[in-house]
Formats: C-alpha cells, sequence, structure tokens
C-alpha cells in the first residue's frame, strides 16, 4: 500500500490530522522526504514540485541523491537542499515528535547510529550492524548499544560512542521519546538504564536509548 489514511499516521509525524484523506507512507525510514519536504520544511508546495526537485538531484539525504518521494528519513539523517546549500538534521523534539534542524556543512557530513548487532566475519573481520539498515566493515572497538559517528564522504565510522554511566542519550522510543539525559547507571541484567534527565530520574530499556555525543 503506498498511501494511509492521514488520520493514521504515527504520533511521532509534526503534521496536522486534518487535511487530504491520505498521505504517503514511506518506503524506508519513518518519514518519507515528500512530507519533509512540503509538510515540515515547507520550501515545496505540492507533490509535483517535490517530484521535479528529486528529478534533478537538488535532493541529498545522508549526501546521496534520491529520486523517489516515499524514501524515508530516520532520526539524525541530514536532508541537503543544493540549490541553497542548506542542510537539515532530523532530531526528535521533547514531545517525541520529529522535527527538522538546520546544520552547518560539517554537521552535515556526519551522522550517529546505534549497533544493534555485531559479528565477527571470515579472517576476523567485525562486521557491525546499524539500527538505520546499514551495516560496516570497521577496526573501531565498540560493542551492541553503542553508538558509531558516520562520515558520509569518507564512508566508514570515525568515532565510538560508548554505552557508559555518565554517557549523554537521547530516547528514541517509548513513552519517554525525545528526552534527553545521562546515564546514572546501567543494569545490563534487567537491560536497563536509569538516566538523569533535568531533576528527574527514569527507568528506560536500553534498546529504547541512543548515545549521542
Amino acid at each position: 500500500m503506498k498511501h494511509m489514511k492521514r488520520q493514521m499516521v504515527p504520533k511521532n509525524w509534526p503534521i496536522p490530522r486534518k487535511g487530504t484523506a491520505f498521505v504517503v507512507k514511506p518506503i524506508s525510514g519513518e518519514i518519507p522526504i515528500l512530507v519533509v519536504l512540503r509538510d515540515i520544511l515547507k520550501v515545496a508546495q505540492n507533490r509535483k514540485e517535490v517530484k521535479k526537485a528529486l528529478h534533478v538531484n537538488n535532493i541529498l539525504i545522508n549526501n546521496k541523491a534520491v529520486k523517489d518521494d516515499k524514501i524515508g528519513v530516520s532520526l539524525f539523517d541530514t536532508i541537503t537542499i543544493v540549490p541553497s546549500k542548506k542542510s537539515y538534521r532530523i532530531e526528535l523534539a521533547q514531545n517525541g515528535k520529529f522535527r527538522v534542524e538546520e546544520i552547518d556543512e560539517k554537521k552535515a557530513g556526519e551522522k550517529i547510529v546505534k549497533i544493534v548487532d555485531k559479528k565477527t566475519l571470515k579472517g576476523k573481520k567485525i562486521q557491525l550492524n546499524l539500527n538505520d539498515g546499514n551495516n560496516f566493515l570497521s577496526d573501531v572497538k565498540c560493542n551492541t548499544n553503542d553508538s558509531v559517528v558516520i562520515n558520509f564522504k569518507a564512508k566508514k565510522i570515525i568515532k565510538c560512542l560508548e554505552l557508559k554511566e555518565k554517557a549523554n542519550v537521547i530516547i528514541f522510543a517509548g513513552k519517554h521519546a525525545g528526552k534527553k539525559g545521562a546515564i546514572d547507571k546501567l543494569m545490563p541484567e534487567r537491560k536497563m538504564a536509569k538516566l538523569k534527565v533535568g531533576e528527574d530520574s527514569i527507568n528506560v530499556l536500553i534498546k529504547q536509548l541512543m548515545v549521542v555525543e
């Protein structure tokens, strides 16, 4: 199904519930580039304008041109609008909804992702499977549930952000999605972490956390 009813869109999409009856459904990621460009950034008035921009390679996602307006973006993906030389990052607001934040050129070349699995291949090569669906062979020392910083131009991992006490994290799923804090205590036996969020302490599943810089 290529579309869904507007009333059925995920709660983290920051678009009005009233409007056209149907909204395009992403074929990857969490929110389609059409919705980001037309309804959130408002750099296009309609779908026709979005398709035209994509056709002439004016829109990049993580430094790659895309052609399909149903291609989706997820947390920390970068969108670059070539003619204006402006770049934006998909973030989470404290209410758990996606928001789009303009970023400078240096930040546009990198992305933070979470390691969801780690495998040893033949020749003792280490493959890291990431939460955005990509995987990397890397010599960087890191473990499942750590985060890594990817450089798009170099096409490699340049830094590991370790899941540890006092690490800064964002909650990207669950009832506390969008909140940021620091790890006060790790409880791996319970697959949870205790976070300090402002003046509050909350327990969150480790699988719902991502370490950030």
